[in-house]
């Protein structure tokens, strides 16, 4: 256990060698730890108002950090020296993040607004204005091409990092977006709300289906559907006669063999054959 901050801790992570933690606090302060020892390396203090959001750079050289006292502050991680404050921000600083090369943060703020800072500078390059309440939440993609951005506005933003383009808004929550993040390859774009997390696909503008319908060649008739719901990995998941509505994917609920024992299904419309999914 690592005890040290005397208030709510709100941010942790780790360096990319795993060798240190780096906490945020609502004490104001923000402390490096050794992850083997727990020994504290550092109380880093500047920030004036609770921390919010903490970050390594991919090297593991630097720190930042975003504060409701507006700012953004960048720190020497080795030495805990103070590098940059970053002024800017109108509000207070949800979340904050590194690009992959070190070379740039991307905060979100209560302010509405994403923005882009040269991290070696301190320079503010771009403002990326489009939500219309605070952001929680801020990525970059691994490239460091595009930045994500989530907020309380139930959007979920994709903009062009290096020119500051609003690329997609991709909408589908029905509450505040608390988290996004970008899968490793930058493919995927993951967001959670209050009660749900969606995932979107390469073309960042619709949600990875939770099924497809299969389909079989008929002589006569070209390809028709069979009335089978397949996972995206080409599971059986169930059996819609091709005449019914097909099911909203958020309704669809997958259950795992080991967890069920009976399902009365006599007063649906799934059709008899639903119950084979379980032998195939």
């Amino acid at each position: 256990m690592l005890n040290g901050h005397t208030s709510l801790v709100k941010s942790v992570a780790f360096s990319s060698d795993g060798s240190r933690i780096v906490s945020g606090s609502w004490d104001d302060s923000i402390r490096v730890w050794g992850a083997l020892t727990g020994e504290e390396k550092h109380v880093l203090n500047g920030h004036t108002s609770s921390i919010h959001s903490v970050a390594f750079s991919s090297d593991g050289s630097c720190i930042v950090s975003g504060s409701w006292d507006y700012s953004i502050r960048v720190w020497d991680a080795l030495t805990g020296e103070e590098k940059h404050v970053l002024n800017g921000h109108t509000y207070p600083v949800n979340s904050v993040a590194f690009s992959s090369d070190g070379g740039r943060i991307v905060s979100g703020s209560l302010d509405h607004s994403v923005r882009v800072w040269d991290a070696l500078t301190g320079e503010e390059k771009h403002v990326l204005n489009g939500h219309t309440y605070p952001v929680n939440s801020v990525a970059f993609s691994s490239d460091g091409s595009h930045i994500v951005s989530g907020s309380l506005d139930h959007s979920v933003r994709v903009w062009d990092a290096l020119t500051g383009e609003d690329k997609h808004v991709l909408n589908g929550h029905t509450c505040l977006v608390n988290s996004v993040a970008f899968s490793s390859d930058g493919s995927l774009i993951n967001s959670g709300s209050d009660h749900s997390a969606q995932v979107w696909g390469t073309s960042m503008r619709d949600k990875v289906s939770r099924y497809t319908r299969e389909k079989i060649a008929k002589p006569t008739h070209g390809l028709e559907f069979t009335g089978w719901l397949l996972s995206p990995c080409g599971e059986y998941i169930m059996f819609v006669p091709p005449g019914e509505r097909l099911p909203d994917d958020a309704n669809i609920l997958t259950i795992p063999h080991c967890f069920i024992s009976y399902v009365d299904f006599t007063k649906s419309k799934l059709g008899p054959a639903w119950g084979s999914c379980y032998s195939q």
